[in-house]
């Protein structure tokens, strides 16, 4: 978890604090991949509206270049960027 938020934050696409950056993981003990269980490893990037496909791009590129740098083996490594529309997202801090 940590390695994907250090690659989102040196995306440069969040605020430099990293206090806009949330991180949760989520493991699965049924699925299939393909005919047989293989080892893989999804990132889905929830980010507000408002970037360019080109920012998109580089935040998904740079998120797999460091899970890959961690040195896995026989693992599929995949990340999308999700937008959230910033006209119905809703937040408050209680």
């Amino acid at each position: 978890m940590s390695e994907v938020f250090k690659a989102a934050l040196h995306s440069g696409l969040f605020g430099p604090d990293g206090n806009d950056i949330k991180v949760r993981a989520q493991s699965f003990s049924s699925y299939l991949t393909g005919p047989r269980k293989s080892a893989f490893i999804h990132v889905a990037l929830k980010i507000l509206s408002g970037r360019t496909p080109e920012q998109r791009s580089h935040l998904s590129s740079t998120v797999v270049a460091q899970l890959r740098a961690l040195g896995f083996s026989n693992t599929s490594i995949t990340a999308e960027v999700v937008e959230m529309e910033r006209g119905s997202y809703g937040k408050v801090i209680v």
